[in-house]
């Protein structure tokens, strides 16, 4: 809105405010008509002002975003973003809490690892030795669609291979015996 629009608007705006002011019940049917033609000029004067969309929600952040009718805001965006932080908060998202035993390491016990994985690894022929050509997958029937994509395009390679990989936790060497300790002196008498 220029310094003009501003002016005009508010000028048309005092005088509705003058005019509301002067209202009685007995006010002449000529000085509501005069009313009538001061709003229309007032409206059209905020339809040449007005650029943007009308907002769909109450949110500052995001006036013209999706609609949630049940957020306070009307604001899909931020009521997933409260949503989201409700759910972490129940769930205990930020992480199991610190033990509180003190035999317990810092790194985790044999339970706390991760459990073996399997992927499908695409590899491409690129003349002198295969290579990764896409990123590994958990699942056989997509990598395996992912090298039919791949063979279909504009720049297939000669060959394609599908590698299996299989991780899993082995222990490989220890180095003396391992003996339970009780930390306390005395047993913990």
């Amino acid at each position: 809105m220029n310094h003009a629009q501003l002016t005009a608007l508010g000028r048309a705006l005092r005088l509705l405010g003058e005019h509301g002011d002067a209202l009685t019940s007995t006010t002449p049917d000529a000085k509501l008509h005069e009313v009538k033609a001061d709003l229309r000029r007032a409206l059209d004067l905020l339809d040449e002002t007005v650029t943007t969309a009308a907002p769909t929600t109450r949110c500052a952040e995001h006036p013209n975003g999706p609609v949630d009718e049940d957020a306070p805001d009307r604001c899909l965006l931020c009521e997933t973003r409260r949503r989201a932080a409700r759910r972490a908060q129940l769930n205990g998202a930020y992480g199991p809490p610190r033990p509180t035993d003190p035999g317990s390491s810092r790194y985790g016990i044999r339970g706390d690892r991760p459990q073996p994985q399997q992927r499908w690894l695409p590899e491409a022929w690129n003349g002198q030795a295969w290579q990764l050509c896409g990123t590994p997958r958990r699942d056989r029937r997509e990598a395996e669609l992912y090298l039919a994509a791949e063979r279909r395009g504009p720049r297939p390679a000669t060959a394609y291979r599908l590698v299996h990989e299989f991780t899993d936790y082995e222990v490989l060497r220890v180095w003396g015996e391992p003996v339970r300790v009780d930390i306390e002196p005395m047993g913990n008498l």
